[in-house]
C-alpha cells in the first residue's frame, strides 16, 4: 500500500514537471541582415518572447571576420548590465531594452533589445548573436549579419602618352582607370562616346586588377587597350565604377572624359584658293592653301604641272605675287607622312584673266561739217567685256563702235572709250581718239552786241570762234580810242581773242575770224555816256547810284516836315481863338510872330511845292536823268 502511494506521488510530480516544461517557453526574433554605410549608425534589433518566466539573462556576442571567434560585448541578468570593455567597440555601442506587452492568458513577456553601434567601421562587419537564458524555460539565441558598405573614392583616369597609330597591328594601351577603397568589390566599365566597350581580342582588350588592403577595402584597376582608328581622334573615353550601397541597390561614379592622340597618314588632300575671292586677274597676289587630314601634319610640297622643281611655300600656303596670264595652269600639292610613308595628292586649276590695251581706229580723224563718222575701240580679253564712250565726262555711246551723224563743231573733241569686264571688277582699260571737224569759222554768240558804258570806263571785248583749220581773229574799229589785245589763244575747237580799251566816245568794233575755208564777223556797238560837270556831282562823296536814290528820299523828307509845321501852326491858332493862350502884349507879339511864322511857313511850303514840281518833272521827263535833276536841286538849295 505504501509502495502504491509513493508510486502515485512520483507519477504526479513527473506529470506536473512535464506540464510545466511545456508551459514555460522562450523565443528569439532577429533580422537576417542589417546593412549600413561606413561611418553611419547600425541598429541591430532582438525581440525576446518568454512565457512563464519573466526574469531572463541577456548576452550579446559578435563573431567578426577579423577575430573568427565568438566575443561577448554585453551582459545583463535583470539586476545589472555590463558592457565588455575589452572589445574594439569600446565607446561606440549601447543597448536599449523595453518591454512592449504582456499577454494575460498565457503570461507571455515580450522584450525588445536594440544593439546600437555608432561610427560603423568595416571591421564591425560580422555575425551578431542575441542569447537569452530563461532559467527553467531554457536558452535561446538568434543571429543577424551586419553588412558594412564603403563607397569608392574619386575615380581616376589617366591617358597613356605613347603614340596611338592606326598603323599598329595590335591594340595598344590608351588609358588606365582606378577606383580606390571600396567595399564590397566594385566593377569598372569602359565607354567610348557613351557606348560601352567589350572585350574583342582583335580590337579591344580590357584587363582588370584588384587589391584588397589590410583594412579589407578593395582597390580595383582597369587597363583599356584599343586598336585605334582615325575616328578615335574626335572621340572621348571614360570609365564608370559600379558599387553596391545599403538596400541592395547599385550606384555608379564616372571619371573625367579624355581624348587620345591618334596618328594617321593622310587619306585626302584639298587645295583652296584663299585670296583673292573669286576670279583672278593679272597683277593680283594669289594664295593657295593645301589642306591634308593626316596627323601629325604631313610634309607639304607644291609643284606646277609640267614643271620638275618644287615651289616655295610656307606651312602649306603657296603665295604667287603679281601674277600674269603665264601663271595660269594646274598646281599640285603632295602630302607625305614620314612615319608610314603614305602619300596623298590634290590639285587645283588656276586661271589668270587678262584684258589687253585698248586699240582705237582711227586714232585721230578729221571730218567735214555735215559728214558722218565711225570710230571703233576693242581690247583682247579672256572674259566678256563692255564698252562705254565718254566726251567731256558725259556718256555718249555704248558698244565697240561709235557712230556720229551730221558732224558739227560741237561734235569735235576727245572721245574716250572705257572697256571693262563686268564679272571681274577692277579689270578695265581706256583708249581715246581726237575728232576734228573741218569748216569755216563760226563765232560763238554771233549776234551783234549793243552796250552802253560811261566815259573813262575800261571795257574788255571777247571774241571766240570755232573752226578748222584754226581761225585767225582780227579786230577793226571806228573811233579814236586807244586799245590793245590782251589775249589771243587757241582753244580745243578754235581760237579766242580779248581786247581792252577805255571809253572816250561811241565805238563800233568788228571781230573777224578767218581760215582757209571762210570768214565770220561779229559787231560790237558801244555808246559812250558822258560825264556831267555839276559841282554837286564833283563834290558828292556818294556813288552815282546813291545820288539817284537819295534825291527822292530828300523830297519825301521835306514834304513831311512841311506837313508837320502846318499841323503845329493850326494847333496854336486854335488854342489862341479859344483863349487858352495869354492875351498880354508879349502874348500878342508872340501870336503875331507865330502868325507871321505861319505865313512864312505857308509861303515856304508853296515855294517847296514849286520846287517839288520841278523835281518831279525832272524825274518823269525823258530829256533829263534823275541824277542830273538831283544835282540841279542841290545847286538850287545852295
Amino acid at each position: 500500500m505504501a509502495f502504491r502511494k509513493k508510486t502515485f506521488i512520483f507519477a504526479g510530480l513527473y506529470a506536473f514537471l512535464a506540464m510545466w516544461q511545456v508551459w514555460a517557453h522562450v523565443d528569439i526574433v532577429m533580422k537576417d541582415r542589417v546593412e549600413v554605410k561606413s561611418g553611419s549608425r547600425a541598429e541591430i534589433p532582438c525581440r525576446c518572447v518568454v512565457t512563464g518566466q519573466p526574469d531572463v539573462i541577456v548576452q550579446l556576442f559578435v563573431v567578426t571576420k577579423k577575430s573568427g571567434s565568438r566575443q561577448r560585448i554585453y551582459y545583463s541578468d535583470g539586476s545589472a548590465e555590463t558592457m565588455d570593455s575589452s572589445t574594439h567597440f569600446e565607446g561606440r555601442i549601447s543597448v536599449k531594452r523595453s518591454r512592449t506587452g504582456e499577454a494575460a492568458s498565457d503570461s507571455a513577456h515580450i522584450e525588445d533589445i536594440l544593439l546600437v553601434v555608432d561610427d560603423v567601421r568595416l571591421d564591425d562587419q560580422g555575425e551578431y548573436i542575441c542569447q537569452v537564458n530563461a532559467m527553467s524555460a531554457g536558452n535561446k539565441e538568434g543571429t543577424s549579419q551586419l553588412m558594412v558598405f564603403v563607397s569608392p573614392e574619386t575615380v581616376v583616369i589617366q591617358g597613356e602618352t605613347s603614340v596611338n597609330s592606326v598603323t599598329n597591328k595590335l591594340p595598344s594601351k590608351i588609358a588606365e582607370c582606378e577606383a580606390r577603397n571600396s567595399y564590397p568589390k566594385p566593377t569598372i566599365v569602359w565607354y567610348r562616346d557613351h557606348t560601352p566597350l567589350r572585350d574583342d581580342e582583335d580590337l579591344v582588350i580590357i584587363r582588370h586588377r584588384e587589391t584588397q588592403e589590410s583594412s579589407g577595402l578593395f582597390t580595383v584597376q582597369s587597363d583599356l587597350q584599343l586598336k585605334v582608328v582615325k575616328e578615335d581622334k574626335d572621340a572621348s573615353f571614360y570609365c564608370e565604377v559600379n558599387y553596391f550601397v545599403p538596400g541592395g541597390t547599385q550606384n555608379m561614379k564616372e571619371s573625367e572624359r579624355i581624348n587620345i592622340t591618334v596618328h594617321y597618314p593622310p587619306s585626302s588632300v584639298s587645295l583652296v584658293q584663299i585670296s583673292p575671292e573669286g576670279l583672278v586677274k593679272e597683277g593680283d597676289t594669289v594664295e593657295i592653301q593645301c589642306r591634308s587630314d593626316g596627323y601629325p601634319p604631313p610634309a607639304i610640297t607644291f609643284r606646277r604641272e609640267g614643271k620638275e622643281e618644287d615651289l616655295t611655300s610656307d606651312l602649306g600656303l603657296l603665295a604667287l605675287h603679281d601674277v600674269t596670264r603665264a601663271d595660269s595652269g594646274t598646281y599640285h600639292c603632295h602630302s607625305l607622312d614620314y612615319a608610314s610613308f603614305v602619300e596623298a595628292e590634290g590639285k587645283i586649276d588656276l586661271q589668270v584673266h587678262h584684258l589687253d590695251h585698248a586699240v582705237m581706229y582711227p586714232k585721230d580723224m578729221v571730218v567735214e561739217q555735215g559728214e558722218n563718222m565711225t570710230a571703233t575701240c576693242n581690247a583682247q580679253s579672256s572674259l566678256p567685256t563692255e564698252t562705254v564712250w565718254y566726251k567731256d565726262g558725259v556718256q555718249v555711246g555704248e558698244g565697240h563702235t561709235l557712230d556720229l551723224q551730221n558732224a558739227t563743231f560741237d561734235s569735235a573733241g576727245e572721245y574716250i572709250c572705257e572697256i571693262s569686264v563686268p564679272s571681274l571688277p577692277g579689270l578695265q582699260v581706256t583708249g581715246s581718239t581726237l575728232i576734228i571737224v573741218q569748216g569755216a569759222p563760226e563765232i560763238r554768240d554771233p549776234e551783234a552786241t549793243v552796250m552802253e558804258e560811261r566815259v573813262k570806263k575800261s571795257v574788255n571785248l571777247s571774241c571766240e570762234a570755232w573752226g578748222y583749220p584754226k581761225p585767225t581773229i582780227t579786230w577793226k574799229k571806228t573811233g579814236g580810242q586807244n586799245w590793245q589785245e590782251v589775249s589771243n589763244k587757241e582753244t580745243p575747237n578754235g581760237a579766242q581773242s580779248v581786247v581792252t580799251f577805255t571809253v572816250t566816245s561811241d565805238l563800233t568794233a568788228a571781230c573777224n575770224a578767218t581760215n582757209d575755208i571762210g570768214t565770220d564777223t561779229k559787231l560790237f556797238n558801244i555808246r559812250a555816256i558822258p560825264l556831267t560837270t555839276s559841282k554837286a556831282v564833283t563834290k558828292s562823296p556818294y556813288p552815282e547810284k546813291v545820288k539817284k536814290e537819295g534825291s527822292g528820299v530828300i523830297i519825301a523828307v521835306i514834304i513831311i516836315c512841311i506837313l508837320l509845321l502846318a499841323i503845329l501852326g493850326s494847333v496854336l491858332y486854335f488854342l489862341y481863338k479859344k483863349g487858352k493862350l495869354p492875351c498880354g502884349r508879349s502874348g500878342k507879339q508872340n501870336i503875331s510872330s507865330e502868325k507871321s511864322s505861319k505865313d512864312d511857313i505857308i509861303m515856304e511850303m508853296k515855294s517847296e511845292k514849286s520846287e517839288e514840281a520841278v523835281l518831279l518833272q525832272g524825274v518823269n521827263g525823258e530829256k533829263k536823268a534823275l541824277n542830273d535833276q538831283g544835282e540841279q536841286y542841290m545847286d538850287v538849295q545852295k
